[in-house]
């Protein structure tokens, strides 16, 4: 008998909920509960206006977003947020008016609308909104919109699409009129579809949120690094902005560009920029260079709905931001920015009137007056007629990663890498699940070991709206190794200590970090010099850099599959020069080189570590041009200074022969500078063999070291 009563009021139950109806505020409907009913009308209303006029906004952005959008600060605010001042003000007053009634349709409605809007991964909204859909009333024809949105933002692809191909059929009553919409839901189902491959074949990756030190309980987001991930700027919204002003469109607060430096593995606590950088109205990261010295900042203007400016770091302190060239700004919409490793090349986001789609990468170069050039779109092997934002050029000047709302996104932006490969773009390649989902991806960028990523999300956990993250990449999952009885015994018997952890590997392209410190060698003062990037094989300077004129740091990027010289030079010093020759395979590495200049005295001496002989012979390369040249310009400079050439081998080969190869190397170098108008009597040659090494003449690594051509000064 218990157990019919169980069953029969399970079948009531469930009876009732599978006939609910939808329940007005009505006092035939709540005759005992004048006051309350009351009360809770009060707080339908007053909660219903502030929807509406979040809804009325938002409906707007979402059907002319790419106008709108010109006069919102940056793509970093979604455009899901239109409405979220009325939201969030209407949110309390509706919830007390759910409490008091479950069962209305159109507050079911509109409390869903809004919890996907303040928190999309939350499944608040589809439980609402499915629910609007039970209570069998008139509700807008949005709400299967809504919950499928809902879904995809859960990762619950295929209840997503059920739900999209439901407002598709009430699309498909009017195509015509309703043709963007449906061409808009069958780009999400494409989504859910992407989502669905890509989270069941998740990247193995750790992502860590970077601490209380980056990340607070306000957004931060647009995080660019340095090359070696020393110095991280990002930009934030929070209550100290300067100025204290509020944004009338998102009621948060204005942009503001912050800064943190590494200590050892950790960040210190970022710091604001300040107001020589940062002004009352929206200021936000835009890029930065590799060696973290040129910072590029987006400026909102309602004029043209923002532009781009540069600034630079002069020893400790930043500049005051300049507007970059028209061939940069346009009168329309320009975000972030990636300059290239030898900053000859500025990689640009716009939306201005040729372009390809909704908004584009761009890129100009500097021309020989150092300003840049006219902007070319990069192309459509890049470009969709859709969004594209966020790019980013890795230091190896080749690899490209960039957000686009095409090829085959999530939802929203997703991140894709693509690299420059016998003259074109490869095809762009989608970085996966967890780095890309269904919100809005961007702002990626990688650090020149490629072994860490960084970006923006609002994943749940994290300390309040969007936080910045650290992707660490693990590489593909090793196959088992299949067990014998031999190492099955040994794998039981040894201690857990002895298993190894995934190694970190690198997603990114091969290149070399060098990086150090610039001083006087007599003094230790730090010092501002310049330093020229030489491509020994065509004779050409890539690039020249400076040094920080109040620490004397400095980093240069070397991309692998070339041969470097480095020469770095001073008024009232000798240069000194290196050399680098990096193959094609050659893996990432990160050399510390600090630099002691010696002033322009007698006896002092430096090698020439970029002058180069054939194999076994006197003659010398052309690659070692640059080197003479920076020699000869020294010695024209200093008319009275007289010099020894001097050259040394290594121990292999006879005593007689060293000495007579190193003397004729000698003479080589004497003879060409006496070719280029340097007066004979200035210039003395002289062979040392084998005799005056530096280094052990038992490695290759040695030997090479004691195969050098230097020179001392004699007078002055």
């Amino acid at each position: 008998m218990n157990s019919f009563i169980k069953i029969l009021t399970l079948l009531i139950l469930m009876s009732s909920i599978a006939f609910a109806q939808n329940v007005e505020f009505e006092k035939a409907n709540f005759p005992d509960k004048k006051d309350l009913l009351k009360e809770a009308k009060r707080n339908l209303e007053d909660g219903k206006d502030a929807f509406e006029l979040g809804k009325k906004e938002y409906d707007i952005i979402m059907e002319n977003y790419i106008e709108i959008y010109k006069v919102y600060p940056v793509s970093r605010n979604d455009y899901r947020h239109a409405g979220d001042i009325y939201f969030k003000q209407a949110q309390p007053y509706l919830t007390k008016a759910q409490e008091f009634n479950p069962n209305n349709a159109y507050l079911n409605y509109m409390l869903g609308v809004i919890s996907f809007n303040l928190n999309p991964q939350s499944d608040a909204a589809s439980r609402y909104l499915e629910k609007a859909i039970s209570l069998n009333a008139k509700i807008p024809d949005d709400v299967n919109y809504f919950i499928a949105w809902s879904f995809q933002f859960q990762l619950k692809w295929d209840d997503a699409i059920k739900y999209y191909q439901k407002h598709l059929s009430f699309l498909n009553t009017d195509p015509k009129l309703n043709a963007l919409s449906i061409e808009d839901l069958y780009k999400k189902i494409s989504e859910c579809k992407v989502g669905k491959i890509e989270t069941a074949n998740p990247q193995r990756v750790f992502v860590d949120n970077l601490g209380p030190n980056i990340n607070t309980s306000y957004p931060e987001y647009s995080a660019f690094i340095s090359a070696d991930e020393s110095m991280l700027a990002f930009t934030a919204c929070r209550n100290t902005t300067t100025g204290g002003k509020l944004d009338e469109h998102s009621s948060g607060y204005m942009e503001d560009l912050y800064v943190s430096q590494k200590n050892g593995k950790d960040w210190v606590l970022a710091q604001n920029f300040g107001s020589i950088v940062n002004t009352d109205e929206h200021d936000a990261t835009a890029g930065l260079s590799s060696d973290g010295t040129i910072l590029f900042i987006y400026k909102f203007k309602e004029k043209d709905g923002g532009d781009l400016y540069v600034s630079n770091l002069v020893g400790n302190s930043w500049t005051k931001p300049e507007h970059l060239n028209k061939n940069i700004n346009s009168k329309d919409h320009e975000s972030s920015v990636s300059l290239s490793y030898d900053a000859k090349r500025l990689y640009f986001i716009s939306d201005k009137v040729g372009g390809i789609g909704d908004r584009d990468i761009y890129y100009s170069d500097k021309d020989v007056k150092g300003e840049w050039g006219p902007s070319v779109n990069i192309g459509s092997a890049l470009n969709t007629k859709y969004g594209e934002e966020g790019v980013f050029i890795h230091p190896d000047g080749k690899t490209i990663y960039f957000s686009s709302k095409g090829y085959g996104s999530m939802g929203g932006y997703d991140v894709f890498k693509s690299t420059f490969e016998n003259g074109k773009w490869s095809t762009p390649q989608n970085l996966g699940y967890p780095i890309n989902g269904p919100d809005d991806d961007v702002f990626f960028v990688i650090s020149g070991s490629g072994n860490h990523g960084y970006f923006a999300s609002s994943k749940q956990g994290g300390y309040g709206d969007k936080d910045i993250y650290k992707i660490t990449f693990l590489g593909p999952e090793k196959p088992p190794i299949l067990m014998n009885e031999d190492n099955l015994l040994a794998s039981v018997t040894a201690p857990i200590s002895e298993f190894k952890a995934d190694k970190i590997v690198s997603s990114g392209p091969k290149m070399t970090i060098l990086k150090g410190v610039i001083s006087d060698a007599k003094t230790h003062n730090l010092l501002e010099a310049s330093i020229e990037l030489i491509d020994n094989s065509l004779n050409e300077v890539i690039a020249t850099f400076k040094s920080n004129s109040t620490t004397g740091k400095y980093l240069v990027s070397l991309p692998s599959g070339k041969n470097y010289g480095i020469a770095v030079k001073k008024d009232g010093y000798l240069f000194h020069s290196e050399n680098f020759d990096l193959k094609a395979s050659e893996e990432f590495q990160e050399i510390e080189k600090n630099v002691a200049l010696k002033q322009i005295d007698v006896g002092q001496s430096i090698v020439l570590k970029n002058i180069f002989f054939d194999f076994d012979k006197a003659t010398i390369r052309s690659e070692s041009a640059n080197e003479l040249d920076r020699l000869i310009k020294l010695l024209n400079e200093n008319l009275t200074l007289k010099i020894e050439l001097g050259s040394h081998t290594d121990n292999k080969g006879s005593d007689d022969y060293n000495q007579k190869l190193s003397q004729s190397r000698s003479q080589s170098v004497v003879t060409y500078l006496i070719g280029k108008g340097i007066s004979s009597d200035r210039l003395i040659a002289k062979g040392y063999g084998e005799y005056v090494p530096v280094a052990t003449n038992d490695t290759e690594l040695g030997r090479q070291e004691n195969r050098r051509t230097e020179f001392k000064i004699l007078s002055k």
